[in-house]
Protein backbone atom coordinates (compact mmCIF):
# COMPACT_ATOMS: atom_id res chain seq x y z
CA UNK A 1 0.00 0.00 0.00
CA UNK A 2 0.88 3.12 -0.83
CA UNK A 3 2.01 5.95 1.88
CA UNK A 4 0.38 9.60 2.05
CA UNK A 5 1.18 11.76 -0.72
CA UNK A 6 3.89 13.69 -0.20
CA UNK A 7 3.11 17.52 0.96
CA UNK A 8 4.15 20.41 -0.44
CA UNK A 9 6.46 21.13 1.80
CA UNK A 10 8.26 18.07 1.08
CA UNK A 11 8.16 18.02 -2.56
CA UNK A 12 9.19 21.48 -2.11
CA UNK A 13 12.12 20.29 -0.32
CA UNK A 14 12.83 18.01 -2.69
CA UNK A 15 13.01 20.02 -5.73
CA UNK A 16 15.46 22.29 -3.74
CA UNK A 17 17.77 19.17 -3.49
CA UNK A 18 17.62 18.57 -7.20
CA UNK A 19 18.75 21.90 -8.46
CA UNK A 20 21.98 20.99 -7.99
CA UNK A 21 22.17 17.63 -9.67
CA UNK A 22 20.31 19.42 -12.50
CA UNK A 23 23.18 22.00 -13.00
CA UNK A 24 25.11 19.43 -13.25
CA UNK A 25 23.14 17.44 -16.01
CA UNK A 26 22.89 20.45 -17.89
CA UNK A 27 26.72 21.26 -17.22
CA UNK A 28 27.38 17.58 -18.64
CA UNK A 29 25.09 18.09 -21.33
CA UNK A 30 26.77 21.13 -22.50
CA UNK A 31 30.12 19.96 -22.35
CA UNK A 32 29.20 16.46 -24.04
CA UNK A 33 28.15 19.12 -27.27
CA UNK A 34 32.00 19.82 -26.63
CA UNK A 35 33.11 16.75 -27.09
CA UNK A 36 30.58 15.85 -29.78
CA UNK A 37 32.03 18.89 -31.85
CA UNK A 38 35.74 18.03 -31.24
CA UNK A 39 34.37 14.26 -32.54
CA UNK A 40 33.08 15.69 -35.58
CA UNK A 41 36.00 18.18 -36.04
CA UNK A 42 38.78 15.01 -35.32
CA UNK A 43 35.99 12.68 -38.07
CA UNK A 44 36.07 15.24 -40.86
CA UNK A 45 40.15 15.98 -40.55
CA UNK A 46 40.71 12.24 -40.97
CA UNK A 47 38.46 11.89 -43.96
CA UNK A 48 39.93 14.55 -45.70
CA UNK A 49 43.36 12.64 -45.25
CA UNK A 50 41.93 9.22 -46.29
CA UNK A 51 40.77 11.28 -49.69
CA UNK A 52 44.38 12.39 -50.45
CA UNK A 53 45.78 10.09 -53.02
CA UNK A 54 49.16 8.31 -53.08
CA UNK A 55 50.43 9.79 -56.27
CA UNK A 56 49.82 13.08 -54.91
CA UNK A 57 53.43 13.72 -53.42
CA UNK A 58 52.55 17.55 -52.10
CA UNK A 59 49.65 16.04 -49.85
CA UNK A 60 50.50 12.93 -49.19
CA UNK A 61 52.85 13.61 -46.61
CA UNK A 62 49.42 15.05 -44.02
CA UNK A 63 48.62 11.10 -43.86
CA UNK A 64 51.39 10.99 -41.26
CA UNK A 65 48.62 13.07 -39.44
CA UNK A 66 46.28 9.77 -39.08
CA UNK A 67 47.42 8.01 -36.18
CA UNK A 68 47.40 11.26 -33.72
CA UNK A 69 44.11 11.54 -34.93
CA UNK A 70 43.12 7.89 -33.93
CA UNK A 71 44.90 8.64 -30.33
CA UNK A 72 42.59 11.88 -30.47
CA UNK A 73 39.10 10.69 -31.31
CA UNK A 74 40.24 7.30 -28.79
CA UNK A 75 40.50 9.96 -25.92
CA UNK A 76 37.08 12.33 -26.74
CA UNK A 77 35.31 8.62 -27.29
CA UNK A 78 36.12 7.87 -23.30
CA UNK A 79 35.28 11.53 -22.63
CA UNK A 80 31.79 10.99 -23.86
CA UNK A 81 31.36 7.86 -22.44
CA UNK A 82 32.22 9.20 -19.18
CA UNK A 83 30.57 11.83 -19.05
CA UNK A 84 27.17 10.06 -20.50
CA UNK A 85 27.96 7.60 -17.33
CA UNK A 86 27.73 10.72 -14.92
CA UNK A 87 24.75 12.47 -16.76
CA UNK A 88 22.72 9.11 -15.94
CA UNK A 89 24.36 8.76 -12.21
CA UNK A 90 23.06 12.28 -11.88
CA UNK A 91 19.87 11.54 -13.63
CA UNK A 92 19.09 8.44 -11.01
CA UNK A 93 20.01 10.97 -7.93
CA UNK A 94 17.13 13.27 -9.09
CA UNK A 95 14.95 10.07 -9.87
CA UNK A 96 16.32 8.64 -6.23
CA UNK A 97 15.35 11.73 -4.47
CA UNK A 98 11.95 12.21 -5.89
CA UNK A 99 10.71 8.53 -5.62
CA UNK A 100 12.05 8.46 -2.02
CA UNK A 101 10.54 11.52 -0.57
CA UNK A 102 7.08 9.62 -2.36
CA UNK A 103 7.87 6.91 -0.33
CA UNK A 104 9.27 8.43 2.57
CA UNK A 105 12.40 6.28 2.32
CA UNK A 106 15.67 7.15 3.80
CA UNK A 107 18.33 7.74 0.49
CA UNK A 108 20.66 9.99 1.50
CA UNK A 109 23.83 7.54 1.75
CA UNK A 110 22.61 6.12 -1.96
CA UNK A 111 21.94 9.97 -3.27
CA UNK A 112 25.72 10.58 -1.78
CA UNK A 113 27.34 7.46 -3.44
CA UNK A 114 25.47 8.41 -6.82
CA UNK A 115 26.61 11.59 -6.33
CA UNK A 116 29.99 10.99 -6.02
CA UNK A 117 30.03 8.43 -9.14
CA UNK A 118 28.87 11.25 -11.12
CA UNK A 119 31.67 14.14 -10.17
CA UNK A 120 34.39 11.14 -10.31
CA UNK A 121 33.21 10.35 -13.90
CA UNK A 122 33.12 13.68 -14.40
CA UNK A 123 36.70 14.48 -13.22
CA UNK A 124 38.03 11.18 -15.64
CA UNK A 125 36.00 12.97 -18.56
CA UNK A 126 37.85 16.09 -17.99
CA UNK A 127 41.27 13.90 -17.69
CA UNK A 128 40.69 12.53 -21.49
CA UNK A 129 39.19 16.05 -22.45
CA UNK A 130 42.63 17.62 -21.27
CA UNK A 131 45.08 14.85 -22.55
CA UNK A 132 43.48 15.20 -26.11
CA UNK A 133 43.51 18.93 -26.25
CA UNK A 134 47.20 18.26 -24.97
CA UNK A 135 47.86 16.50 -28.06
CA UNK A 136 45.44 18.66 -30.55
CA UNK A 137 47.93 21.80 -29.51
CA UNK A 138 51.71 20.02 -28.82
CA UNK A 139 51.60 18.11 -32.05
CA UNK A 140 49.85 20.36 -34.88
CA UNK A 141 49.37 19.14 -37.81
CA UNK A 142 50.32 20.85 -41.48
CA UNK A 143 47.31 21.52 -43.01
CA UNK A 144 47.26 21.29 -46.60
Amino acid sequence: MLPDTPSVSQLSHVISQAAAPAFLLGALAAFIAVLISRQNRIIDRSIYLNQISDEDQVRCRLKSDLPRLVRRAAMINRAIFWSIIGSISISVVIVVGFVSAFFQIQHERGVAILFIVSVAAFIVSLVDFAREVRIALSEHDHYG
